[in-house]
């Protein structure tokens, strides 16, 4: 069972803005540290951000327009603790605890991604959809339904009828849609609005894509301060991570759907 959600619905909408402002980020550094979190709907958007980076505010507000509409702001930026910026004064290391999990996609789960992809390519709005064996439930706003019955004639396309979603009929925020993101490699870290530097973002990626190399789950655990995970100096895990991430286009583009 899977449930993936699309790149408007609104929890991923706050992804995406965090990702933008992660981009920014590193616009303006090489290795800059960042963590935001982005809480969106009803017409405004607010984010809190913690960063070494100098960044504009005029910039972040054209950011979350450009994503979400026109809609009011309330941006919040502050230096990071001095304590994590010492962490990596002499260099990459590990900027956060915690536990990862990376696991081989299931068919049913790649089989869902393409689906989830190929009705957004239609309708780019609002959307989710669910693989349970056999059932496929597919909930997508601002289309008539009996379009997508002629595409996919087996499943249950919006029970409760045609519906109009987005931010301005519900909320969103940043990592609320993880299980959507990961499968089943969700761990108690969130992938989007943080640096590479977080084992959030870096182990993760790390692990999912061992995972799917070797077809075999993977677990590992970090502190912060960490030089060395998996056998591997922490600046390997960092500098895989950042050509995944740099090879789908950045961390606005990583957060519209995730690791699958």
């Amino acid at each position: 069972m899977i449930e993936k959600v699309n790149p408007s619905h609104p929890d991923k909408v706050a992804d995406r803005i965090a990702g933008a402002i992660v981009d920014l980020a590193y616009a303006k550094e090489d290795n800059p540290k960042i963590a935001v979190e982005v809480l969106i709907g009803h017409g405004v958007c607010h984010a809190i951000i913690e960063t070494t980076a100098d960044l504009d505010k005029t910039e972040i507000i054209s950011a979350v327009h450009r994503i979400a509409g026109v809609m009011d702001t309330g941006i919040v930026i502050v230096p990071q603790d001095k304590h994590l910026s010492n962490n990596q004064k002499d260099g990459i290391r590990c900027g956060d605890n915690g536990i990862f999990k990376g696991m081989p996609l299931t068919q049913e789960q790649e089989e869902l991604s393409l689906i989830a992809r190929d009705i957004y390519g239609r309708c780019p709005y609002d959307g989710k959809y669910i693989m349970d064996g056999v059932r496929l439930i597919i909930c997508q706003s601002n289309v008539e339904t009996a379009d997508l019955k002629k595409l996919y004639s087996g499943a249950e396309i919006n029970p409760l009828g045609d519906w109009t979603g987005g931010t301005d009929v519900d909320t969103g925020a940043t990592n609320r849609k993880l299980g959507s993101d990961m499968a089943d490699s969700v761990t108690g870290g969130g992938l989007h609005g943080k640096d590479l530097s977080k084992a959030d973002v870096s182990v993760n990626v790390y692990a999912f894509l061992k995972a799917q190399k070797t077809k075999q789950p993977v677990q590992l655990c970090c502190a912060i301060g960490d030089d060395i995970i998996d056998g591997k100096p922490y600046a390997e895990i960092v500098a895989i991570a950042r050509e995944y991430i740099q090879n789908l286009g950045g961390f606005e583009k990583f957060a519209e759907w995730g690791l699958y």
